[in-house]
């Protein structure tokens, strides 16, 4: 047997021993001298670091993105040509619990990839669905209260939330979707994954067109019924993550069908919906999806603060070939996430192991906390310089976006949008027992909910389909009212 290592402190001073802490005799007071005992408590206390305020629960695994279909005509990113290999860390989470919630919830999944390619991270944050809650970010952080703990009584309510969807009507899409089947996955193996926003891919030419990415479980879709997960929860808090750990530390390796959908910047000026609304979808018969590859999964972190914890995507990060929209959710979340991730994790969160990019980084970027590398050394600190400092290089740039800004106001962004439409179409989809399981699953979500908020709620669904309504209604035991539905 090798000799095993001598403990140290932090500083590396040997430790000699580390059972007992040094007192005025066996039964006397503890010594303020003993810096050994000191280190260790005031380092418990710094253990922690804050949660994400959302996606505090989550799982996380490395593997591969590889191309096998050809879209080089659209973009130039070099992580997206044929026969590329990208190295990636996604990472699974639910959305509205904290980091002990138990993951068999009814509720959205994260699905955050952070592919370390040769031209830098490119990070696609998005969720396990194709749609979202709110389509202008003013709203956002109202809605996510409506997610957490109540101010008097600490815990969450039905309430709120329903009362937030039902003011809400562009919800609607996204409720139908999370309250279906799809809203309580086994695992997190059985789901679909998505950049949900509008991004924009350049070409070699500096063409531009719009792009949505998809990526298709292969393991299948499954789902939990309410009561099913009231059992799992019981027995296994950590349902989805020891299902995913174990399937790769066994060499069952998840994998996901990765497809893109185009629309060209005249397709875009002819849609009838607006293309860069989070709250819709692009329907697959115009704008048909194209297969690129397979993403897959097959090492399992080896330290879950340095790797999951610590790891920080943002939608800022993208490289030569892969850009933004207008769309306003996802402007606001180009700034957002790496604000977070500036205060949870640090100002120089970018430098750690797991969100270090795989390829030089040279920039005039120093100081702030924890700096764990050697700060730039001697090198110059500022830009335009005369002594070698890394230069801007033109072929980077982007083609300029060309659109009709209009008069800069706080536009209704419910005028002119359909938020009904969309929402018939996936309710059409469901067969009679899909229809019934979110009719009961609705139902169960109002417990408590004051009569007004649930006819105002009845009325929208109404509104999306005859049958909707009633079948919620149904369920709840309650008769719609006539101006509800109008």
């Amino acid at each position: 047997m090798s000799k095993r290592p001598t403990l140290t402190t932090t500083a590396g001073n040997p430790v000699g021993d580390n059972q007992n802490s040094i007192t005025a005799g066996p039964r006397g007071p503890l010594l303020l001298q003993d810096y050994q005992l000191i280190e260790k408590l005031a380092h418990q206390n710094r253990e922690r670091i804050p949660e994400r305020v959302v996606h505090a629960k989550g799982s996380a695994a490395f593997g591969t993105l590889k191309i096998t279909g050809d879209i080089s005509n659209y973009t130039k990113a070099k992580a997206l040509q044929p026969g590329a290999e990208t190295e990636c860390l996604l990472r699974f989470s639910t959305v509205a619990g904290e980091r002990g919630a138990a993951d068999a919830e009814r509720d959205v999944r994260g699905f955050a990839i952070k592919f370390y390619t040769d031209e830098g991270n490119w990070d696609l944050v998005g969720n396990n669905t194709p749609v979202f809650f709110v389509r202008d970010p003013y709203k956002f952080p109202d809605f996510i209260r409506t997610q957490k703990r109540m101010a008097k009584t600490n815990m969450r309510s039905n309430t709120a939330m329903w009362d937030f969807w039902s003011l809400s009507p562009e919800s609607l899409h996204q409720v139908t979707i999370l309250f279906s089947d799809r809203g309580l996955p086994k695992g997190f193996r059985n789901v679909n994954g998505y950049g949900s926003h509008t991004y924009s891919f350049i070409n070699s030419e500096g063409g531009r067109v719009w792009c949505k990415f998809h990526f298709k479980t292969q393991q299948g879709h499954e789902f939990w019924t309410n009561a099913e997960a009231a059992e799992i929860v019981g027995n296994d808090r950590e349902s989805s993550q020891r299902d995913l750990f174990e399937a790769i530390e066994s060499g069952d390796n998840p994998r996901w069908t990765v497809q893109v959908q185009i629309m060209t910047e005249e397709q875009a000026k002819n849609c009838p919906f607006n293309p860069f609304d989070l709250t819709k979808v692009w329907p697959h018969g115009d704008y048909p999806v194209i297969e690129i590859g397979v993403l897959e999964l097959n090492r399992n972190p080896n330290n879950y603060f340095a790797e999951v914890e610590q790891a920080s995507f943002s939608p800022s990060n993208v490289v030569p070939g892969i850009s933004w929209s207008p769309d306003k959710m996802l402007q606001a979340r180009i700034f957002s996430y790496g604000d977070a991730h500036r205060y949870r994790v640090g100002t120089n969160y970018e430098a750690l192991p797991v969100n270090k990019p795989r390829c030089p980084v040279n920039n005039y970027i120093r100081d702030g906390q924890m700096r764990f590398d050697d700060n730039g050394g001697d090198a110059v600190i500022y830009e335009p310089n005369s002594f070698d400092g890394p230069l801007e290089d033109a072929q980077y740039k982007e083609p300029p976006l060309e659109f009709d800004a209009g008069t800069a106001d706080r536009h209704n962004h419910r005028d002119g949008n359909d938020d009904y439409g969309q929402p018939r179409a996936l309710f059409e989809l469901f067969d009679d027992a899909q229809k019934s399981r979110l009719y009961q699953n609705l139902a169960a979500a109002k417990d408590g909910v004051p009569e007004n908020i649930v006819q105002r709620q009845l009325g929208h669904f109404y509104k999306v389909h005859p049958d909707y309504g009633q079948g919620v209604a149904k369920a709840l035991g309650v008769e719609l009212q006539r101006e509800a539905a109008e």
